[in-house]
């Protein structure tokens, strides 16, 4: 007979061990995730120690230099690279005595070119990326920390120096009107209609920012337009309305002030003068300007307030110190439509013929390049002689 095996008469664990047994891994899926990480990991550092850029991958520029010819016993300083954010400020490069080398780096396809200068080649080419100083006097530069501002050398000052010629005899015998576009070298094409479409004796009032403010500034000299530097001031509203870095504070001591403004002055040169930036608030508090005002006197400026407050502390205390002052009569486009501004110029010229002078000030919209550039043809035939700025503030300082 047959013996049958069932699961009560076999023996504990005898049936288990007839079963096939199944494969496992020596490792659990969390320990094999937790391996390629490591991996991936040691790999990455792998590529950021032994990869040949020490910048990291920065994004870098092109930057112009010329090459000089040098002896064969020349030593060459090491590779400085030269990334976007150094260009901006200029050529970071390390001093070696007469020469230096400057590495250029191609962002996209990195490769490297090393350019062997003299030191005086290199101070002039960093120089010449910030401020074109075409037609700027050395006598009237000092050095700050932020780089080169303008300076008074005993009788010879900025203010005569960059005033734009003009026929002062004859504006002082018949009504002249003085036009300031503001606002310029943040939008390049504007500027450069202000610097193109209008004739040389408007005067044109720059901001500090923009990418490359002191070219704008040296292509508008070249087409002798007289140019001022407008200082960004706080306005009642701020920080709500914010005029930009580095703004001016009626909260802010003297001296932090002052060292705001050495910013400001250092961004271009060749300017007469300087103006408020917005700056209600500011302009209206004798403790913060008058700090402001002798440090223009010191400087050899002047000083012209665009007229949007009539709290303006800023004409009793240019007269005290000295300061060459001018105030805006008429904003020809606070209404930007070619009527209203039609209606403000000639408002214009007839307080000129009242007074003997007027000044008024507009931005570069197109409307109102186009509709300046219309009156001023007509100018002349009225009996009225546009000139620069300083001219006017002679003017009526001897009236």
């Amino acid at each position: 007979m047959a013996e049958t095996v069932d699961d009560l008469s076999t023996p504990l664990g005898q049936r288990a061990a007839h079963r096939k047994r199944r494969f496992r891994l020596p490792f659990t899926l969390t320990q094999a995730l937790a391996t390629l990480l490591g991996l991936f990991l040691l790999v990455f550092a792998g590529f950021a120690i032994f990869n040949k850029d020490p910048l990291g991958g920065e994004p870098m520029v092109h930057i112009a230099l010329p090459a000089a010819k040098t002896g064969a016993t020349a030593k060459a300083a090491p590779p400085v690279a030269v990334t976007r954010q150094q260009a901006k400020a200029g050529i970071n490069q390390a001093p070696t005595g007469k020469q230096n080398t400057v590495t250029i780096i191609d962002g996209s396809s990195g490769a490297r070119q090393e350019v062997v200068i003299p030191h005086d080649s290199a101070d002039k080419a960093s120089s010449d990326l910030t401020v074109p100083m075409t037609g700027i006097d050395p006598r009237l530069l000092e050095k700050s920390r932020y780089g080169m501002i303008p300076i008074a050398a005993g009788s010879l000052k900025p203010f005569n120096a960059y005033a734009a010629p003009a026929d002062r005899a004859k504006a002082a015998k018949m009504p002249v009107v003085s036009i300031v576009i503001d606002g310029l070298g943040i939008g390049a094409a504007r500027t450069m209609d202000a610097i193109m479409k209008l004739p040389p004796a408007v005067t044109l009032a720059f901001t500090p920012y923009g990418s490359d403010p002191g070219k704008l500034a040296a292509l508008a000299r070249a087409r002798h337009h007289e140019i001022l530097l407008q200082i960004p001031m706080e306005p009642y509203d701020y920080p709500d309305n914010d005029p930009g870095p580095q703004t001016l504070l009626t909260t802010l001591g003297p001296d932090q002030n002052l060292d705001r403004l050495y910013w400001h002055l250092s961004r271009l040169q060749g300017y007469a003068g300087i103006a408020n930036f917005m700056g209600a608030r500011f302009l209206a508090t004798q403790a913060v300007m008058q700090p402001l005002l002798r440090e223009a006197a010191k400087r050899g400026l002047a000083f012209f307030d665009d007229g949007s407050t009539p709290r303006s502390v800023a004409a009793s205390l240019a007269a005290a110190g000295g300061v060459p002052f001018a105030r805006g009569d008429v904003v020809i486009d606070a209404v930007p439509t070619p009527v209203e501004i039609d209606r403000a110029l000639a408002k214009l010229e007839e307080l000129a013929k009242q007074r003997g002078y007027a000044i008024g000030t507009a931005s570069a919209l197109p409307v109102s390049i186009a509709q300046i550039g219309k009156w001023l043809k007509t100018l002349d035939s009225h009996g009225v002689m546009l000139v620069p700025l300083t001219t006017t503030m002679l003017k009526s300082k001897s009236a």
